[in-house]
């Protein structure tokens, strides 16, 4: 079984026995929400730590629409509760990028297209400098700003 899904049974049997509703509910909709993905496809599957770490991603990603949604309606104990959700999973990432340093990644990132290519990549490259951008990012920085800070770097 994956690290990653390991310690999240076991945080959520702690959170039943401590009675911590807002994040028992929140490892119960993660662990769902990885389970859902196993059994995805043609066969079901354990998912790697990298894998359960993207799930965890997609959900935090969910959480913070939905209470810019609630808080947009006006509804602000609802987007309270989803920044609670989203806060507790954030736990279980790694530590986001700053900026500076997605930039410095998508600085090598682009260097590396460019040593593929032998000529400086533009817009029509952005996909080769995307792929090299994520692997160098690895799941710490969300996609948009991935995309962005490459945008900024092939048209810069």
């Amino acid at each position: 079984m994956a690290e990653l899904k390991a310690r999240l049974r076991a945080d959520l049997a702690e959170a039943i026995k401590n009675r911590e509703s807002v994040r028992m509910a929140s490892l119960r909709m993660a662990l769902s929400a990885v389970t859902t993905e196993e059994v995805a496809g043609d066969a079901a599957r354990e998912l790697s730590d990298a894998e359960v770490q993207r799930v965890l991603t997609r959900e935090v990603k969910k959480r913070r629409e939905a209470a810019e949604a609630f808080a947009g309606a006006g509804r602000a104990e609802q987007a309270k509760a989803e920044q609670d959700e989203a806060a507790v999973l954030e736990a279980y990432l790694p530590t986001q990028l700053t900026d500076d340093e997605l930039e410095t990644l998508v600085a090598e990132a682009v260097a590396e297209v460019t040593e593929q290519l032998g000529d400086a990549p533009g817009q029509r490259q952005m996909g080769q400098v995307m792929k090299a951008a994520n692997a160098k990012v690895a799941g710490r920085a969300e996609g948009g700003r991935v995309a962005a800070a490459v945008r900024a770097r092939l048209t810069g």
